[in-house]
């Protein structure tokens, strides 16, 4: 059966086509920087909000129509399956992404949770046999249950802990069994409403123990994925431990994790926590943390996690960026964590929306490569610091040749004749607009 009949597999025909279902930049096999589009971009499909998100918010009721619903809910769960690997294949998208709650049902114990995982990913391997499609990273999600209303790590209850790490195991085997390059822990619930009833570094250290568990197991059973930790700031919990990038390296530093541990970083959480997207991965790479991206964005104008396809090319661009000078970004890729609007609820939605942001990326890739290629941000950072080694005292102090008595007679002796150089900000704003046509 075919969930998409209507749909062939999605080509490259240019920007001048009218074809929906058509990249009009994203060309699998174009070469850049020495490498294919595909092999820099490394897609991936989420399969939380393609296949199980239904159009709800807040203020309204479900409205997606999907045709993959069954008369009990492992016949809906095989049926996302397969729809699934339909939508990765008309992509011709090679990677994808879930939890563990999204892809089988919870059933009533914890015996049958699992059990219902293994027949899932069993179906799941097989279509991976039948496609060469590989999973990225897969997730346990321990925050949405109520079971973890004060967190899973960071649990005041040591069974509600008990069962995260049984969460947390299966996600390994799961890992194991289907090949996963990555693994992915976003602590949703891993932070604290008031400090009135909270011991931080109690909490802390029980998190940093579960995570030196995760990498004590991986080593018995012989697969050890590259582990990465999400950051994102107030959302569910007011105070989250992993607040952005520069808080989640410091938590994974004093714990002793640098060697085992990096960041999958998205856009959305970046703008909450009052980042740039490429602030976010700049501060990773310059840890050496860089390890995968959640590609969406957020509504400027509203205040939460909107999860929007990314369309913004100057965004994508600056982050592309990043990732070039990261000299890549595998094992991890770039997965669209990102859900079609209320307003586009029809099957094909799901197909036009990842076009979308597929060609989005292919554009900032482009733009990306060709201000690598011209060096223009390096001329920029070098021109702005030119005295640091293009006079004496800079390069002195450069040296470590320097001290506050020396430097203070350096300042006696020049007085204040410092004479500052503009950026012309406005005008490197108005260059780099020409890289994005």
């Amino acid at each position: 059966m075919s969930y998409f009949p209507q749909v062939e597999k999605i080509q490259f025909e240019g920007k001048e086509t009218r074809n929906p279902f058509a990249f009009r930049h994203y060309n699998a096999e174009e070469v850049v920087l020495g490498k294919t589009m595909k092999e820099h971009l490394r897609f991936a499909v989420a399969y939380w909000h393609t296949m199980t998100q239904d159009g709800s918010d807040p203020f309204g009721m479900a409205i997606n129509e999907r045709s993959w619903f069954g008369k009990s809910e492992m016949e809906t769960a095989k049926n996302r399956v397969e729809a699934f690997f339909e939508i990765l294949e008309k992509l011709g998208v090679e990677y994808f992404c879930f939890h563990d709650v999204d892809i089988a049902p919870a059933g009533e114990s914890i015996e049958e949770f699992m059990a219902n995982l293994d027949e899932i990913t069993d179906l799941i391997k097989v279509k991976m046999d039948e496609t060469g499609i590989k999973l990225l990273w897969n997730t346990a999600n321990m925050f949405s249950h109520p079971r973890f209303n004060n967190g899973a790590g960071s649990t005041n209850d040591p069974e509600v802990y008990a069962y995260a790490a049984a969460q947390v195991k299966k996600g390994l085997d799961i890992s194991k069994k289907l090949n996963g390059q990555n693994y992915v822990f976003w602590g949703g619930r891993e932070g604290y409403e008031t400090l009135l009833n909270t011991d931080m570094k109690f909490e802390q250290d029980n998190i940093a123990r579960l995570f030196k568990m995760v990498i004590r197991y991986a080593g018995k059973i012989g697969h050890k994925p590259q582990f990465l930790i999400e950051p994102k700031p107030k959302e569910p919990s007011k105070h989250q431990y992993d607040f952005d990038a520069a808080t989640t390296m410091a938590f994974i530093k004093t714990y002793g994790l640098e060697g085992d541990f990096k960041l999958n970083l998205e856009a959305n959480h970046a703008t909450l926590a009052g980042h740039t997207f490429e602030h976010e991965l700049r501060v990773a790479r310059e840890y050496g943390a860089l390890g995968s991206i959640d590609a969406n964005q957020g509504d400027m104008l509203l205040g939460w996690d909107t999860d929007e396809f990314p369309t913004n090319v100057l965004d994508v661009t600056l982050a592309m960026y990043e990732i070039l000078e990261n000299g890549g970004i595998a094992p991890g890729g770039i997965n669209f964590d990102a859900k079609v609007r209320r307003s586009s609820f029809e099957m094909e939605d799901l197909l036009l929306a990842h076009i979308a942001g597929m060609d989005t990326f292919a554009r900032g890739l482009q733009a990306a490569a060709k201000l690598k290629e011209d060096g223009f941000f390096n001329e920029l950072i070098s021109d702005r610091y030119a005295k640091w080694n293009g006079t004496e005292i800079g390069k002195s102090i450069l040296s470590d040749q320097e001290d506050l008595e020396s430097l203070t007679r350096y300042a006696y002796a020049h007085g204040d004749g410092v004479k500052l150089k503009s950026s012309h900000i406005e005008h490197v704003k108005s260059r780099l607009n020409d890289y994005l046509v």
